[in-house]
């Protein structure tokens, strides 16, 4: 399985805008689709943001869409969630996951996660 690492999290005001990147190794990274998730303390963790293997064909959770932009680059094995107008409520841990082939929006359809990175966003 590929495996991950998340970059790019930290402290930010209500408004502000944060770069996750998500590096991959291990296997060939244009075989994996790719999703952002994230788990704030006393919840479940839920879907962020999904990208396909090879087209770039996105899908978000409504609660981000309009606000947040996922994206990848195959030639560098990494993947970004670029987070605008960032809210108090996007505060958590953010995850990067893989899974072979077509994408998914379920947690346990993602076999490669990395160790998280957190976003923490002040009001």
């Amino acid at each position: 399985q590929v495996q991950l690492v998340e970059s790019g999290g930290g402290l930010v005001q209500a408004g502000g805008s944060l770069r996750l990147s998500c590096a991959a190794s291990g296997g060939t990274f244009s075989n994996y689709a790719v999703a952002w998730f994230r788990q704030a303390p006393g919840k479940e963790r839920e879907f962020v943001a999904g990208i396909s293997r090879l087209y770039g064909i996105t899908n978000y959770a409504d609660s981000v869409k309009g606000r947040f932009a996922i994206s990848r680059d195959n030639a560098k094995n990494t993947a970004y969630l670029q987070m605008n107008i960032l809210k108090p409520e996007d505060t958590a841990v953010y995850y990067c996951a893989a899974r072979p082939s077509v994408g998914s929006r379920r947690v346990g359809d993602f076999p490669s996660w990395g160790q998280g990175t957190q976003v923490t966003v002040s009001s």
